[in-house]
Order: C-alpha cells, then structure tokens, then sequence
C-alpha cells in the first residue's frame, strides 16, 4: 500500500486474497450482529450516550476528550442527572443508599 508522511493514501486492492476478503466480511457481519444483540440487552448504554451527548452539548466544552474523561466534573453531572436513576441498577443502590440513611 503506498504511504505519504502523514499515513496512507487509500485502499490496495490486491492485499487480500478473495479468501480473506470473505472472512473480514464475514467478521464484520458477526461483529455488527454481536453489538446489536449487547446494545438490545443493555439499555443503559443508550441512557449513558445520551445523557452525555445532554450535558455537552449543554456545556459546549473546548475540549472534549477532556470533558468526557471527567476532568470538566462529568462524572458529577451524570451521578446527578436524573436519567441516572433511570438505570436499573443506579434506582437500586440509590433505594439502598435512602434505605440506609432513613
């Protein structure tokens, strides 16, 4: 494949074989069932995304790596957000934690 300084220029046809090719499709095919089928069963990740893409678009921040790692107190603004206790298991330690202060 050819190379510039900065990395590659595009695909090379000929780097798989038609053997290979069918085996990355194949592997892409399964990947992207596996994810839909976790994605199905998990719905606090849906809530999780969301609720981040919620609080940056409010705050808008500069940097966002930054923000997302936590550092700009995201992980405060999503333990307070209240799709929080949408998840399953945040409304059952925060029944526990009202339980044990009450």
């Amino acid at each position: 494949m050819a190379t510039l300084e900065g990395g590659l220029l595009g695909s090379d046809p000929g780097a798989l074989s038609r053997e290979q090719l069918e085996q990355l499709r194949n592997f892409k095919i399964q990947t992207r069932i596996a994810n839909e089928k976790y994605l199905r069963t998990h719905k606090e990740v849906d809530l999780l995304i969301s609720g981040f893409f919620r609080e940056m678009f409010l705050k808008r921040p500069d940097n966002i790596r930054e923000f997302a790692a936590g550092s700009s107190g995201m992980k405060s603004i999503l333990l307070s957000s209240v799709w929080f206790l949408k998840l399953p298991w945040a409304a059952s330690a925060s029944a526990r934690a009202f339980k044990d202060t009450h």
